[in-house]
């Protein structure tokens, strides 16, 4: 089994896009027909750590609405918070989360 620290690092040399409020890493999956493994990130440069919890609680609850029903399967998703998601809009997220994902070529719901 990969250790955490591997698995960011590997999907920091793969695939992403950058939105205003979230930045999605990629990388194709070693299973085609497993489920995405998902990965959040908040760095120090968001704030301190209760700033940095509430990016990540919001990201969680991001990606629990948008892959409801089921993740893509193939790949592996490292999301990234950014200074504006703590402030962002939720509507403006799931946007940016979305358009992310699209621009990926991974379809969510």
């Amino acid at each position: 089994m990969k250790k955490r620290a591997d698995f960011l690092k590997t999907a920091a040399a793969q695939t992403k896009w950058v939105a205003p409020g979230l930045i999605v890493q990629l990388r194709p999956h070693d299973q085609p027909g497993s489920p995405a493994l998902l990965g959040f990130t908040v760095s120090k440069k968001v704030g301190n750590a209760v700033m940095r919890n509430r990016a990540k609680r919001r990201l969680r609850a991001l990606t629990d609405e948008v892959f409801r029903d089921a993740r893509p399967s193939g790949v592996d998703l490292v999301v990234i918070g950014r200074a504006a998601t703590i402030d962002r809009p939720f509507n403006a997220l799931r946007r940016d989360l979305l358009q992310a994902l699209a621009r990926l070529g991974i379809h969510s719901r």
